[in-house]
C-alpha cells in the first residue's frame, strides 16, 4: 500500500515544490489508479495552464515595449534633431510629433479598455436602442472612406429589428472597428454588409465582408491581444488590440463573438446579444 500511494504522493509534492519555486516545466508521472491518478492529472493541467499563463504575460510585456518603442523613437528623435538644430520645429515637424503622441495616448487606452474589461470592471451605460439604427449609425460614419475605396457598404433592411439593452457607445465602437477592418480588407467592387435580427433568446449582428480572408490557421488567434496576420491583418491595422478589446466588450455584456472565413472569400463576425 505504501509503495502504491506514498510513492506518487512524493512525486507530486516534490513536484509541487518546484512549481511553488517557479519550475512551471515540471509534470508528475500519470500512473496508477483511481483518486491518486486523477489527481496527478489534475495537477499536470493546472501547471500546464500556469506556464501557458506566464508565457502569454511574458509575449504581453514584449508587445506591450514594441508598440511603445517605435513612437516614443519617433517622438525623441524629432524633439532631439529640433534641439541640436538639424532642422527648424516647422509646423510639419510638430505634426508629426504630435501623431505619434496620439498614437501612444490610444495604445496606452485601450490597454487600460482591455485590462478594465478582462476584469469585469468596466462599466456599462445600458439603455435601449434598436440594432438596425446602430446599424445605420455605423454605416454613415463609414459612408464616405467605402465610396473612396470602391467598396459597397449597406445595412441588410429589416421590418423588425431587435431592441437591445446595451452600452450605445461600446457596442458602436465594437461595429465600428469590425466594419473599418471589413473595409480595410475588402478590395474595390467588394461589398460589406452589416445586419441584425432577433434569434432564440437574443439578437445576432452580423459584419460580413467579401474580402480577402483569413486562413484556417490564423483563425484561432484572432482575438488574440496584439495579433496581426501576415497576410489578412497587417501592421496597417494598428496595434492589434481592437478584435480583442471588441470580445471583451461584447463579453461584458453577456454576449459571444465568433468568426468565419475562407481565404478570397471573405470573412464575417457574428455576434450573439442576449435580450435581457
Amino acid at each position: 500500500f505504501f509503495l502504491r500511494v506514498g510513492s506518487p504522493l512524493a512525486e507530486l509534492m516534490a513536484a509541487a515544490d518546484a512549481v511553488a519555486a517557479g519550475d512551471l516545466s515540471v509534470r508528475v508521472g500519470e500512473s496508477g489508479h483511481g483518486n491518486m491518478a486523477r489527481l496527478t492529472r489534475r495537477f499536470n493541467r493546472m501547471t500546464a495552464e500556469l506556464a501557458r499563463t506566464e508565457q502569454a504575460r511574458r509575449n504581453l510585456t514584449a508587445d506591450v515595449a514594441h508598440e511603445l518603442r517605435t513612437p516614443l523613437q519617433i517622438i525623441q528623435g524629432n524633439l532631439e534633431g529640433a534641439l541640436d538644430g538639424v532642422y527648424e520645429p516647422t509646423p510639419e515637424h510638430l505634426r508629426a510629433t504630435l501623431d505619434e503622441t496620439r498614437r501612444l495616448a490610444r495604445l496606452v487606452g485601450d490597454l487600460q479598455t482591455l485590462s478594465l474589461a478582462e476584469a469585469g470592471q468596466l462599466p456599462l451605460h445600458r439603455r435601449e436602442v434598436v440594432a438596425a439604427d446602430l446599424l445605420e449609425d455605423v454605416a454613415t460614419r463609414f459612408a464616405g472612406a467605402a465610396a473612396e475605396t470602391g467598396v459597397v457598404l449597406k445595412v441588410t433592411p429589416n421590418d423588425d429589428s431587435p431592441i437591445l439593452l446595451v452600452d450605445p457607445e461600446r457596442l458602436e465602437g465594437v461595429l465600428s472597428n469590425l466594419t473599418a477592418n471589413a473595409l480595410r480588407h475588402t478590395p474595390a467592387g467588394g461589398h460589406v454588409t452589416l445586419s441584425a435580427a432577433a434569434v432564440a433568446g437574443g439578437a445576432a449582428l452580423a459584419v460580413a465582408d467579401s474580402g480577402e480572408g483569413i486562413a484556417a490557421d490564423e483563425l484561432p488567434f484572432v482575438f488574440d491581444r496584439f495579433w496581426r496576420g501576415d497576410r489578412s491583418r497587417g501592421r496597417t491595422a494598428g496595434a492589434g488590440l481592437g478584435l480583442a478589446i471588441a470580445r471583451q466588450l461584447v463579453l461584458a455584456h453577456g454576449g459571444t463573438i465568433e468568426v468565419s472565413s475562407a481565404v478570397g472569400q471573405g470573412t464575417t463576425f457574428s455576434i450573439f446579444l442576449p435580450l435581457k
